[in-house]
């Protein structure tokens, strides 16, 4: 079968990938031609094979859970959108996007809401993301421009790395970090109040307290000020410079409880090193301060000249496939298209004139947060939500379920009915997944990539542009919406960046107005702006796109998170990603090898926090907060300071019910950019009083309905943690119920005085699953038993003469912990490259080299004391 050159779905590195259709599914290598990436994929992009296919695909549109034809479900849609609109008005409906939309669809649903509905309530869930960048960006350039390129990671010789896990969020780009530290001495500092799996190839970390970002970055300024470090040529371009002197001289370090020598050698590095680029990701957005700690680290750069040059300037990275196209597109509530703005009238007026659009948004609209507190209480009637699940994603995520749930007319777009967000809904409708669908994305470094289609939809599954453009043409709109395919959809926007090139705008591609449909099937990687009037790299001259042409240096100031400690929520409760996962599972947990490294949802405490509330390692935790609950697996660690917690956010009511953690996340909000603060939360711990736990293995999916549960693929079936306040009192009627076995044949084991069953049950004579129970955390060797059905169930553990790989640690290869303490110990290994060469562990993405460096150090101390 043909090749076909792809960008990948999860994050925004925006890494090329080939596509080799085999016939059922398809084949994916790493593209080397590709600049994002030069052929590299990490764990998640190397299993993205094993996430397509049709198993649990929405296949048809249903309206009130029954399947029926797409022009009845469009009907229904455009009907009462236009029904809720003439009875209360355009700001009565919402849209809410994804950073999983292509710029194509993302452009249509901004022109069908903006310019056709009216109203600019359609907002993304980018919002939770990056908008913080986006208003930093704006206050300083005047624009959101991304000043970095990913060439700058290769050519700096410091690199600073701000509330940003990029050994585990962004593995291509760390692992671009490291070869510069290899190849030519390149520095990395940490900045993170977790010590992460970044941590271990940086220089220093700088384990600063949640959400002190901005007095660090102040107490640089200063440093900078007070040793003469300014660049005179470029701060004469620059405004702003002594309010935001004065500004940070009213802060003091003490907020970020750092020692101050690790500050000196901060201070030292950054003011001394001249190729500096200062990467920064959702540490430092997802804050109520998150705006103001961009302009702090963007004020540093403008202080000292050091942007827009080589090996200089600050770096957004985002979280995202394509939350910088939906930026490019104004898919944000508060932006028009193409970075126009929404507030200007002669913006307004170009946009309604290109588009023929019969009634522009004149004002911004309900942001995320804002938008569903709008849901819930009855100001938005009709909501339309596509690619994304905001009843476990959103803050007060319990809230937002519940809001959804009230709202009179609910659409979602999914390529899944099984979301806490899609069982919602009043409409479903069919999209099309990665790999089935045709457009492009950008990345992080303004890259415009294709991402094209290997595979066929399944059923009756259509892209999210044909979606929008359909109701729109329901809705009276046809000429406006009456595309042929992406292409068209490409020129459009193409065309009205030229309008925008015309307003001294940033973003202007206007030389890909008139691609054909060949050249844009062909299009390469290409980074903006492609205009005639400008390209190449912005702001090394000194020269904004505010209206006199000047840079801004913003005064801010340190502010403490927005949720207050109080004796009944004593911890800062820290969200984010896994290494292996990606948003709420719905690609990633399609892949047993990828839930196998972190098969369930955890939370991370101090030792000393553990000993004091008497939380046990790999015991249940009990968290609550103002907002909601959740009983998640307690990770007793020193990477998170006293008095914190961490919690990934990957978990749902799909996966793992009570492992929903932004439950938890307080509402909270940056007053500038309205991104919430997903990591300075509060809440309380204790340890859950479970009776019992256990551990399920499965052919067939289970049913699960116990206090805690969380479910997980395995390589032949299902996994699943299992606990209860309350014990059954017949084991095997409850296993029978969980796995819905009526009639199989059972093998029981009960040990009723000890707390302790483990039950086997078989069809056909072949093993069909098992449970396993005790009264407290059970030590068992659960990859093996994941194998079922070649297990012993009654011992739970492997035979003598198999190997237990042990839990997986090297998701790309499926290299075991045991496989690699083996080979340390019989073959005398001593270097993370040495367990490479043996095992090719930690020799692709390379996120799990710091786990390996841990599995080595008793070998090295031992060489060492030798």
């Amino acid at each position: 079968m043909s090749e076909v050159r792809s960008t990948c779905p999860y994050c925004g590195v925006g890494c090329g990938v080939i596509l080799t259709p085999d016939g059922e599914g398809l084949s994916v290598r790493g593209d080397p031609d590709h600049p994002a990436n030069r052929g590299r994929l990490c764990s998640k992009g190397s299993a993205l094979a094993e996430t397509v296919g049709a198993e649990g695909r929405l296949l048809a549109p249903r309206i009130g859970g029954h399947e029926t034809d797409w022009d009845t479900a469009l009907d229904r849609v455009a009907d009462r959108f236009a029904a809720t609109i003439a009875e209360h008005g355009p700001d009565s409906v919402a849209f809410y996007a994804s950073g999983q939309m292509l710029t194509e669809d993302y452009y249509v649903a901004n022109k069908f809401m903006k310019g056709f509905v009216g109203t600019a309530n359609i907002d993304t869930n980018s919002r939770l993301c990056m908008a913080s960048t986006v208003a930093g960006h704006k206050r300083a350039f005047g624009t959101d421009t991304v000043p970095g390129t990913y060439e700058d990671l290769d050519q700096a010789d410091l690199v600073v790395l701000v509330g940003s896990n990029l050994a585990w969020c962004h593995p291509v780009l760390h692992q671009r970090v490291l070869a510069a530290k290899a190849a030519r001495g390149t520095k990395i500092i940490v900045v993170d109040p977790r010590r992460t799996a970044t941590c271990d190839g940086a220089d220093l970390h700088l384990p600063l307290h949640i959400g002190s970002d901005v007095a660090l970055f102040n107490a640089l300024l200063r440093e900078i000020a007070e040793t003469g470090a300014f660049d005179p040529g470029y701060v004469d371009r620059v405004d702003g410079l002594e309010a935001a002197l004065a500004a940070a001289r009213t802060d003091s370090l003490e907020p970020t409880g750092l020692a101050p020598d690790l500050v000196d050698r901060f201070f030292r590095l950054w003011i001394g090193t001249d190729k500096v680029v200062t990467v920064f990701s959702q540490g430092v957005n997802q804050s109520s301060s998150g705006t103001d700690k961009v302009n702090a680290i963007l004020n540093c750069h403008l202080a000292t000249g050091r942007i827009g040059k080589p090996g200089q300037g600050p770096l957004s990275v985002t979280g995202q496939p394509n939350a910088m196209g939906g930026r490019e597109v104004g898919g944000l509530s508060n932006t028009l298209a193409c970075h126009l703005d929404i507030e200007v009238p002669a913006h307004r007026a170009a946009v309604a004139e290109f588009w023929d659009a019969p009634r522009l948004a004149s004002a911004p609209g309900l942001k995320a947060v804002e938008m569903f507190r709008a849901v819930a209480s009855g100001r938005i009637k009709a909501l339309w939500i596509m690619h994304t699940n905001p009843a476990a994603t959103l803050p007060e995520a319990d809230a937002v379920r519940a809001a959804i749930a009230a709202c009179d007319f609910t659409v979602v777009s999914d390529i899944t009915a099984d979301t806490d967000t899609a069982r919602l809904a009043d409409v479903l409708l069919p999209a099309a997944a990665w790999a089935e669908k045709d457009g492009t994305v950008t990345n992080s470094d303004r890259t415009i990539s294709r991402q094209r289609a290997a595979l066929a939809g399944p059923g009756r599954a259509r892209p999210d542009w044909w979606h929008v453009a359909q109701v729109a043409r329901r809705m009276g709109h046809k000429a406006a919406f009456d595309y042929d395919g992406p292409a068209e959809i490409f020129r459009e926007h193409a065309a009205l960046s030229g309008i925008a090139g015309g307003f001294g705008r940033d973003f202007d591609i206007s030389a890909l107005a008139d691609l054909s449909d060949g050249a844009y099937a062909d299009l390469a990687p290409t980074r903006w702006p492609v205009a005639a009037k400008r390209g190449g790299r912005f702001f090394a001259d000194g020269r904004s796109f505010h209206a006199d042409g000047r840079m801004r240096m913003v005064p801010v100031t340190w502010r403490a998170p927005a949720a207050k400690h109080e004796p009944r929520f004593p911890f800062r409760l820290n969200t984010g990603r896994v290494r292996d996962h990606w948003h709420t599972m719905t690609r990633t947990g399609r892949s047993a090898r990828l839930s196998a490294h972190l098969a369930e949802p955890f939370v991370e405490i101090h030792p000393c926090d553990a000993a004091r509330l008497g939380i046990a390692a790999d015991t249940l935790v009990d968290l609550s907060a103002p907002t909601g609950r959740a009983i998640l697996r307690a990770t007793v660690t020193d990477a998170v300071q006293p008095g914190t917690l961490f919690a990934p956010m990957h978990w749902t009511g799909e996966t793992a019910p009570s492992g929903r953690i932004d439950a938890l996340v307080a509402g909270a909000t940056d007053p500038v950019s309205g991104q919430p603060e997903s990591k300075a939360s509060v809440c309380a711990a204790r340890p859950f009083a479970a009776a019992w736990y256990g551990f399920a293995v499965s052919a067939a999916p289970m049913a699960p309905s116990c206090d805690y549960w969380a479910v997980a693929r395995s390589a032949t079936g299902w996994r699943a943690e299992l606990a209860g306040r309350d014990a059954p009192q017949d084991w095997e009627a409850a296993a029978r119920t969980l796995f819905d076995l009526p009639a199989a044949e059972a093998q029981v084991l009960s040990d009723p005085a000890r707390g302790i069953a483990r039950l086997a049950f078989r069809e056909e004579g072949r093993l069909a699953a098992a449970l396993f129970v005790g009264p407290g955390p059970l030590g068992l060797m659960r990859d093996y038993l994941a194998t079922l059905p070649e297990i012993d169930p009654l011992t739970g553990r492997a035979p003598a003469d198999r190997p237990d790989p042990g839990p997986i640690l090297c998701s790309c290869f499926g290299v075991g912990v045991n496989t690699i303490l083996t080979a340390i110990e019989t073959d005398g290994l001593l270097s993370v490259e040495a367990v490479g060469v043996a095992l090719s562990a930690g020799t692709n993405c390379g996120s799990c080299r710091p786990e390996i460096a841990a599995l080595l150090a008793p070998a090295q101390g031992r060489e060492a004391a030798e």
